[in-house]
């Protein structure tokens, strides 16, 4: 088979064939590939391949300009497909910054329907062409986007991926995302590796799968599960060093409940900013959209999987499990003598929990609701909503002062877990329903647990403009459950 991409002509009329030939769930050759130990319809072209990255674009003189093509036709798991990637690879180019750059993008959007471009946990403006969640591009043109890093921002683990209201799932579902790094902080390791996680279900011909109506109501899954476009690559590391991995959950809706199979994890970051110290830590879970930075030293030379075990999201409405499944993710080869590795720090640079004083108290809910009534654009028989409404871009949902700090409560009255995302402005979590102690490290994706809370401290200490928050089970995103919040000067 030929190592080149299929020609973009064939990979259009693929992917406007696919929603005929896999809606209703036909056999493909990724389907049974998710669970470990599954087996079921045709291999990968390959598996068990060395890790490759994705090519890394640095900023220089304090300016990254790039041109991001988004398009169908990408190699996944060794095979050719019709799935979408940026620049012809799934995941796209790493972009790396450092405090104070502008990053320039041109993006031209080539994927025959709208789309644009979201900075997942960057702390930049969401005004005119910088981190706009209500722009849209449409098929055939591109845009050139701004994005000014702030001289303060924290180092760290972010990335980017379509934004547009109503093709989100679909986008990422079909390869589109990339990492997104801002360097600096202190060094932990003796090599970086970029771990983007995504996962899909293509059929025989490689043709990204349309969802169900079932499959959107509970968040779909792929039955592919992909590390930087490999299935199940093998990662190399010599005994004794340390390895940085920067993991990202890029998936619709699958949470990632990662081990390391004969050794802990030490967990460094969360969302792109620095925990307290070092942290060991016997599973790491992510919802999607959700990063970690794992520090990785072997001692013994051997095989050791890397897993992320079953996780219960909870269940729709009238019963019926949704449960992300176990996967084998990749295979942890270390080898040869011992090396020597830096010291980890004691501590690291956390962003200290906002002092107040605390100017409002806001509670936001997210609910599901059956019936007709609530069907949506894809004929769902299930609303999925904030505070009982579906996204509206014109209406501003919560009116915020600049310069000020609040806590918001979100309250989930669903039987299912919801991820909650704030776009611009992270979040330090000051406690949940769940009893244990108040985690209080910052983050933009928090999960809700099924029937209950979390307290959220959010500091609008920057950037006035307009903004969204929203579910990232981007199914749920995408037909309703997102509102818009508006910071005033």
């Amino acid at each position: 088979m030929s190592r080149e991409p299929i020609s973009r002509r064939r990979a259009v009329g693929l992917l406007g064939l696919g929603a005929a030939s896999v809606a209703a769930g036909a056999t493909g050759w990724a389907m049974g590939l998710g669970a470990v130990g599954g087996d079921g319809g045709l291999s990968p072209g390959a598996s068990g391949q060395p890790l490759a990255e994705p090519v890394e674009l640095s900023s220089r003189a304090g300016v990254l300009p790039v041109q991001l093509t988004a398009a169908p036709g990408v190699r996944l798991a060794g095979r050719d497909t019709a799935g979408l990637g940026f620049n012809g690879t799934s995941p796209g180019p790493t972009l790396r910054v450092r405090p104070g750059d502008l990053l320039r993008i041109r993006l031209v959007n080539r994927v025959g329907q709208a789309t644009n471009l979201h900075t997942h946990g960057l702390h930049v403006s969401p005004q005119g062409n910088s981190d706009n969640p209500f722009l849209r591009i449409e098929s055939g043109t591109s845009f050139d986007y701004e994005i000014r890093v702030p001289d303060d921002h924290p180092p760290g683990t972010f990335w980017y991926h379509p934004h547009h209201h109503g093709t989100v799932a679909d986008q990422i579902f079909a390869g589109l995302a990339g990492a997104l790094l801002v360097d600096g902080g202190p060094a932990l390791a003796t090599r970086e590796r970029v771990l983007l996680v995504t996962d899909t279900t293509l059929d025989a011909a490689g043709r990204v799968a349309a969802v169900s109506v079932m499959g959107r109501m509970m968040g779909r899954e792929g039955t592919l599960v992909l590390v930087n476009g490999q299935h199940q690559p093998v990662i190399a590391a010599a005994a004794g060093a340390v390895q940085r991995w920067r993991v990202i959950n890029g998936c619709t809706s699958r949470v990632l409940a990662l081990r390391l199979q004969g050794h802990q994890l030490t967990q460094a970051a969360f969302d792109g900013r620095f925990l307290p110290a070092p942290t060991a830590r016997d599973l790491v879970v992510l919802a999607p959209g959700n990063r970690a930075d794992l520090l990785i030293q072997p001692t013994t030379p051997g095989q050791y999987s890397l897993v992320s075990d079953a996780y219960d999201r909870g269940s729709i409405m009238g019963g019926g499990s949704v449960t992300s499944s176990q996967v084998v993710l990749g295979t942890l080869d270390v080898a040869g003598p011992e090396a020597a590795s830096p010291t980890l720090p004691a501590t690291l640079p956390a962003p200290p929990m906002p002092a107040g004083p605390i100017v409002r108290q806001r509670q936001l809910t997210f609910g599901m609701g059956a019936g007709m009534g609530g069907m949506g654009t894809g004929g769902e028989m299930m609303s999925f909503t904030i505070d009982g409404r579906r996204y509206d871009p014109t209406r501003d949902d919560q009116t915020i002062r600049l310069g000020t700090t609040e806590d918001w409560t979100v309250i989930n009255t669903s039987p299912m877990v919801h991820p909650f995302h704030l776009h611009v402005w992270p979040m330090h979590v000051v406690g949940d329903s769940t009893g244990t102690a108040p985690i209080g490290r910052q983050q933009d994706v928090v999960v809700v647990p099924a029937r209950g809370w979390v307290r959220l401290r959010i500091a609008f200490a920057d950037y006035p403009g307009r903004s969204v928050y929203h579910c990232h089970i981007l199914d749920h995103e995408d037909v309703g459950m997102m509102a818009t919040a508006h910071v005033q000067s």
